[in-house]
């Protein structure tokens, strides 16, 4: 059950609804920033993670924060070069519909969600990758939802996975053999998630032997199966490192060991192309600038000085 809120949350939640009104369609900022125990009944909860008061203020000002990085991206075995953007904002999420809440009520769930874009070109034709997680902001479950989409001149993909009962599962690919799917996974640590349990608390992060699913968009793109696989954690030196040993990667995200605990840089190195053009390859992705922004009221071409300041064409 949703815990109550107390006096004090209230009106922390009134001066959030105050701040911001609007959001990338009408309301796009979180107001309940408590944390809260909405774990389904089927799942185990740890602990909820105690938010700061330095955590409230950062997150609950009606901004998000938006970093951009310089990218080079491996496909196809090759690198490409490109950007990349990590857009991590607070909101409201709807338990049951598992969408953003438009208006707040004490049974909605606080998270933190990521949007993460990728962009390049391949040769004549351009790449557009995004991967959006909902993660709750009581860092004691699973995401409750991610999707992630991958579109170029060949066609697009789409896989979208709930946290229900199960992991529910929907993939759609113009690939032969991926065509359309739905199916359950046993719930398990997710990649996607660790990127915003890394924001919340670093400590929180699973290390040791662990079984996970990895990131969505490496899935599609190297036409894995989306399942848990054995992987070792690792968190040293505000260094997260994940090896899965059956997929031949390791990822390693570079992070500010104070808060906010800012990504710095990340790379992940993997089997790039096919054939006698596959090798080994390093994606490296590395800081360019950071803002905070209610980004979803910047939609006028004034506006556009900002992607300047964010260092993206």
């Amino acid at each position: 059950m949703i815990k109550l809120l107390n006096i004090e949350t209230t009106l922390i939640f009134s001066i959030s609804v105050l701040v911001t009104l609007l959001s990338c369609k009408e309301n796009n900022t979180s107001t309940s920033e408590i944390t809260s125990n909405s774990e389904p009944e089927t799942e185990t909860s740890a602990p909820e993670t105690k938010l700061s008061s330095e955590f409230k203020d950062f997150w609950y000002n009606g901004e998000a924060e938006i970093t951009s990085y310089k990218l080079e991206q491996a496909r196809y075995g090759e690198m490409r070069e490109g950007t990349a953007v990590l857009v991590f904002v607070s909101e409201d999420f709807l338990p049951e519909e598992q969408v953003k809440a438009d208006n707040y009520s004490e049974n909605n769930i606080p998270v933190l969600k990521l949007n993460a874009t990728k962009n390049f070109n391949t040769g004549i034709y351009p790449y557009s990758i995004m991967q959006s997680t909902f993660y709750p902001v009581a860092n004691n479950q699973h995401a409750l939802k991610i999707s992630a989409s991958v579109q170029e001149w060949c066609g697009q993909v789409y896989t979208q996975l709930n946290n229900r009962t199960d992991f529910e599962v929907m993939s759609h690919s113009y690939f032969q053999g991926e065509a359309d799917e739905t199916f359950q996974i046993e719930k398990t640590w997710t990649e996607n998630e660790l990127w915003l349990k890394l924001r919340i608390d670093p400590k929180s992060l699973p290390t040791g032997k662990i079984n996970i699913i990895p990131s969505i968009e490496y899935t599609r793109l190297k036409h894995e199966n989306i399942k848990a696989y054995e992987a070792t954690a690792s968190l040293k030196n505000s260094i997260y490192t994940l090896t899965y040993n059956d997929l031949n990667r390791t990822l390693r995200i570079n992070f500010n060991p104070n808060f906010p605990y800012d990504i710095l840089s990340w790379e992940e190195t993997f089997l790039s192309g096919y054939g006698d053009a596959a090798s080994v390859l390093t994606t490296k992705a590395t800081k360019l600038k950071t803002i905070k922004s209610d980004y979803w009221t910047k939609n006028k071409n004034s506006d556009l000085s900002l992607r300047e300041t964010l260092k993206l064409k």
